[in-house]
């Protein structure tokens, strides 16, 4: 295989190689890279007694194996968007998976539970740098209806991912270390740093200064909200922390708002919420993943403690789940093209509220095949569906310019909506259990249990009927074409006529 030419500096940025062979390179390299950012939000979970055990964390410390990567994540995506928008997407892009990469390594080697915190840490950061250029460059990188053939497998990995975690994190567990979950990154990572040079085309810079002031702003009251909402799960809502918290992370992030009306170049330009069928996906997607989340969390509790499951169980069990969105996802482009966005997008949610609906008959006695694996179907199934329309219509209807920032928006709320789902659930579940008269010490009855989740599984489908209305009074039936940038956000160098010709066609 040739070596591409080389080109002056200054001249532009550097074309992908066209063709199919190209276009399939290109997008395996976007889409591993995000399937392996969001799986690790999931694949440490089946890990955490074996962790707990070997490095000797304590049950509360423990949390923080999973909330220092949410937190770092989480907190500062914003801030990675509008950095790929400067410093330039696919820079930014292979920062942050390096970062992530050596993270993963060192943390597989940890020999202290602060070790291993640290470094989950700083893999969020890295994730957090990465997440959003991820999508920008796939939108730079694919045109017209390869654009949206992407976007469908880009978001039927992203709605897998968190099921995917589970099963995987199960098998590393039961066949091999716990420190595998986290070493599995490294040779993907490097792969990714290594290949996306030459097969990822690097997309125009918007030449511009940093909003510091947002910046602070914005992942410092991001970190006080995901942090109070984790924290709630473990010690409620009546803890002083926690509502300290989530009081200081609200302050903040009005203030954030303020300082971005006031901005000449903000970090998150507040016409992104302009166009009502955009701001109904944001707010879709902080909504499903709330349903979904937290429909994994008490169901991996329900299979371990209730049906016996052991972790390579428990994980396999959420095949049907993934099954699901593999399913609608491949067909999903085809869908959203014939039906248009909003009918597309709400016949995912009515999937979801059926599966949701359907769990709120668990009980002690129900068995896997007659209670669990129809609603895990179905939700995959549903996700699968809903995930395309919704990314193809907030991307669609941005301008170029603030792609990194449009797509760093819509990971932090999906993010968000994860945690406040499993805090909101968590919470239900705990209080019907603690309402519940037992003796000090001793584990509760299995109907005791359910009784637990089916009050969360009631409010996960009130949730996911908030989702519907959504779609239904906010969506757009069909999308559009991304707007044209400005005449002050154009950048300084002009794109070169080869990168035109040689941007990837997916055919």
């Amino acid at each position: 295989m040739s070596s591409a030419p080389h080109r002056p500096a200054g001249t532009g940025p550097e074309p992908a190689p066209a063709g199919g062979r190209a276009a399939a390179l290109t997008l395996t390299i976007l889409v591993s890279c995000e399937l392996m950012l969001m799986l690790d939000a999931t694949i440490i979970n089946v890990a955490l007694p074996v962790i707990r055990d070997g490095l000797g964390f304590s049950t509360a410390g423990l949390s923080w194996v999973v909330n220092a990567f949410l937190l770092a994540f989480g907190g500062l995506l914003l801030l990675g968007g509008r950095a790929g928008d400067i410093l330039g997407r696919r820079r930014v892009f292979v920062a942050g998976i390096a970062l992530f990469t050596v993270g993963s390594l060192l943390g597989g080697l940890a020999q202290t539970g602060e070790w291993l915190v640290a470094m989950r840490a700083l893999q969020g950061i890295g994730a957090a740098a990465a997440g959003p250029s991820t999508l920008a460059l796939l939108i730079t990188n694919f045109q017209g209806p390869a654009q949206t053939r992407a976007l469908g497998i880009y978001s039927s990995m992203t709605a897998s991912a968190m099921t995917l975690g589970l099963i995987l994190g199960g098998i590393l567990v039961t066949l091999t270390s716990w420190r595998w979950v986290l070493l599995v990154n490294v040779p993907i990572g490097l792969l990714v740093v290594l290949c996306t040079p030459r097969y990822v085309a690097e997309a125009p810079r918007h030449p511009g200064r940093f909003d510091l002031l947002g910046a602070v702003t914005s992942a410092a009251g991001a970190v006080g909200v995901v942090y109070g909402l984790v924290r709630t799960a473990d010690h409620g809502w009546r803890d002083w922390l926690a509502l300290s918290g989530l009081g200081a992370g609200v302050l903040l992030l009005v203030a954030f708002v303020l300082v971005e009306r006031a901005a000449s170049q903000p970090i998150m330009p507040l016409a992104l919420f302009a166009d009502r069928s955009r701001a109904g996906a944001y707010l879709s997607l902080l909504l499903i993943p709330m349903v979904t989340l937290s429909m994994q969390f008490l169901l991996i509790q329900f299979l371990q403690e209730v049906s016996g499951f052991n972790p390579l169980q428990a994980g396999l069990a959420f095949l049907p789940m993934a099954a699901g969105m593999l399913l609608t996802a491949t067909a999903a482009a085809k869908v959203l093209g014939r039906f248009g966005a909003k009918a597309t997008a709400a016949a995912g949610v009515v999937l979801l509220l059926a599966a949701t609906g359907w769990l709120t008959q668990i009980s002690a006695t129900t068995g896997y095949f007659t209670g669990v694996f129809g609603p895990l179907l179905l939700a995959g199934a549903g996700l699968g569906l809903v995930t395309v329309p919704l990314n193809v219509t907030l991307m669609s209807t941005v301008a170029p310019q603030d792609s990194g920032a449009a797509a760093g928006l819509l990971q932090a709320l999906m993010m968000s909506g994860a945690t406040l789902g499993v805090a909101i659930l968590s919470t239900v579940y705990a209080s019907v259990l603690n309402g519940t008269a037992q003796t000090p010490g001793t584990a509760p009855a299995a109907e005791t249990i359910a009784d637990g989740m089916r009050s969360g599984f009631l409010t996960s489908t009130g949730i996911a009927v908030l989702a519907l209305l959504t779609v239904l009074l906010a969506i757009g039936s069909r999308t559009h074409n991304p707007p044209a940038p400005t005449t002050e956000a154009t950048p300084t160098t002009a794109d070169p006529p080869e990168l035109t010709a040689s941007k990837v066609d997916g055919r």
